[in-house]
Order: structure tokens, then C-alpha cells, then sequence
């Protein structure tokens, strides 16, 4: 790809592209598909409610904003598999995959069980791989592909939220890394964003703890969380023509946190 001939404006635009976005209907999620959708992209959601996803659906059609979706649990087989017919039927073809879905359970290491252990690697990791597999077809004949995980600091650093999702969210890292050099010939970059606190409805009950919110600060040089439309810049950049040459990364948007020591 060169881009000395590509006007400045097609470089910054999403115009013509199709997006996959998982957990698209609140916090990081939504954020992403609003953002998307304002780049120009068409896009296709998913979430587990089927109910959220409609009504989210039914905003952005009634302003004239070119959403689709569908209700699946991305963690299960069968969820995977309704995602990939409706994707073949409705979209036909993929530029963008965001694998946005994600959950944890806090406490700790010995207190898991196998069955929380299991939900939480088929959630954050398992579904993540396995949408990459199936959409891989669809994202090499692109020819101009991203991928963008939703990864997490926990995945480079002990911040406390429980041993199985920092292990899950490292293993996202390197996996990423793994199919931006496996797929780059096949023209699909593959990239991490890596969040700190944000405040979202997954993160709310934790942040309206005043003892958590003063820690989190604390280790935080900006002196507060993140907003979901701060990562949703970051993944939409990382989905730009403009992005062309960034693949394998891992990026943490996390208002100083890695970078601070003593």
C-alpha cells in the first residue's frame, strides 16, 4: 500500500468499510460503533442482549446510520456460529474485527473454581481466537484488514483484579502478536488496546467505592479514570489507512499508570 497518492482525507476515513464490533452495546463497545460510525464505516454489532441490541439498532437507524446486529454470546459455540450467518447473509464481506467482549470475576487465586476459571478464559480469550479463525476468509479478502483486541493492563502488570483475567489478557497480547506476523502477508493488521480503569458500566460498582477510586487515582498521573470514547480513538486510529503500518503492538491508554514508579 502507498500512500503518497491517497488523498489526506480517504486516509482519515473508514468510508466503505464494514465493521465486526463484539459488546457493542455499552461502554468500550458502544463507544467504538459510535466512533466508527461517525468515520463513515458500516457496522455490524453483537452483544448477548438481544433486547439492547435492538433498541441500539433502532437509534442509529432512525438517524440514518448504517447498523446492523445481532444478539449472540460470542463465548459458546453456538454464539460464534450465529455471529458467522449473519455476518455471511447480512455483510457479505469484513474490513474490521474488534473483539471488544470481555469478563472477570475479583478474588482470589485459590478461591476459583473450575467453572469460573473456564468462563472466564471461553469469554476474554477462547471467543477472541476463534472469531479470528472464522473470520479470517472475510478479512483477507479485504486485502486492508484490522483487527483491534480490547486487551487490558492487567495483562502487563498485577492491578489486582484477579489472577485468571490478567492471565487471559497477557495471553491476548501474545496472540496478537502471533497473527500480525502469521496474517500480515495476507494484508491484516493486528493490534492490542490495552485499558486502565474507564469508566463503564463493568467498572462502575468498583469506582463508586471511594477507597478504590482514591487508589486508582493515586497510581494514575493524570489523576483520573479514562472515558470510553478515549479508547474508541485509539481503536478507530488503529483502523485508519493512516494506521497502515502498525501491526503487533500492544497499546495501553492508561493516563500514565505503566509509566509510573516511585
Amino acid at each position: 500500500m502507498t500512500l503518497r497518492n491517497t488523498n489526506s482525507r480517504d486516509r482519515w476515513s473508514l468510508v466503505g468499510k464494514k465493521a465486526l464490533i463484539t459488546g457493542a452495546t455499552k461502554g468500550i463497545g458502544l463507544a467504538i460503533a459510535e466512533d466508527f460510525l461517525a468515520f463513515g464505516a458500516e457496522i455490524m454489532i453483537v452483544a448477548r442482549d438481544a433486547e439492547a441490541v435492538k433498541q441500539q439498532l433502532q437509534i442509529w437507524n432512525q438517524q440514518g446510520l448504517p447498523a446492523y446486529g445481532v444478539g449472540a454470546d460470542v463465548a459458546t459455540f453456538e454464539g460464534r456460529e450465529a455471529v458467522m450467518q449473519f455476518l455471511q447473509e447480512t455483510f457479505g464481506r469484513l474490513d474490521i474485527l474488534v473483539n471488544n467482549v470481555g469478563t472477570n470475576i475479583r478474588k482470589k487465586a485459590i478461591e476459583y473454581t473450575p467453572e469460573e476459571y473456564d468462563f472466564i478464559f471461553q469469554t476474554n480469550l477462547t471467543s477472541v481466537f476463534e472469531l479470528c479463525q472464522l473470520t479470517y476468509p472475510f478479512l483477507k479478502a479485504s486485502s486492508q484488514a484490522s483487527i483491534v483486541n480490547i486487551g487490558s493492563v492487567a495483562g502487563l502488570t498485577s492491578v489486582r483484579t484477579g489472577a485468571p483475567y490478567g492471565m487471559t489478557k497477557a495471553a491476548l497480547t501474545q496472540l496478537t502478536r502471533n497473527l500480525a506476523v502469521e496474517w500480515a502477508s495476507d494484508g491484516i493488521r493486528v493490534n492490542t488496546v490495552a485499558p486502565w480503569f474507564i469508566r463503564t458500566p463493568l467498572t462502575e460498582p468498583l469506582l463508586s467505592n471511594s477507597d478504590t477510586i482514591e487508589a486508582v487515582i493515586a497510581r494514575t498521573p493524570l489523576g483520573r479514570v479514562g472515558e470510553p470514547e478515549e479508547i474508541a480513538g485509539l481503536v478507530t486510529f488503529l483502523c485508519l489507512p493512516t494506521a497502515s503500518y502498525i501491526t503487533g503492538q500492544c497499546i495501553a491508554v492508561d493516563g500514565g499508570f505503566l509509566a509510573y514508579g516511585f
